[in-house]
């Protein structure tokens, strides 16, 4: 799967700790590989973010992300964050 990152989500991985960037590196690297979605815990989001999923960085970093429609195996990552990222 092609992954391509949101302005927003670029701004918000800046300013994450060296050693979470490098966490983070290695959850979208497995994200790739579509077989990797269930141990990253990828589910659906509800509610005003019900058309995109978020993934498990680990206990609490999250990232939301949404599936190309023009492309299906794609997607853009949208935002990085605690659970508050869920509420933006």
């Amino acid at each position: 799967m092609e992954v391509s990152y949101a302005p927003s989500f670029i701004r918000q991985y800046k300013n994450l700790p060296a050693l979470l960037k490098q966490e983070v590196k290695e959850k979208v690297s497995l994200f790739a590989d579509i077989r990797n979605h269930q141990a990253l815990r990828v589910h659906k989001l509800k509610g005003s973010l019900k058309e995109q999923y978020g993934l498990n960085v680990n206990y609490e970093i999250r990232i939301v992300f949404w599936y190309m429609k023009t492309k299906p195996k794609e997607a853009v990552l949208l935002a990085i964050g605690d659970h508050e990222v869920y509420k933006k």
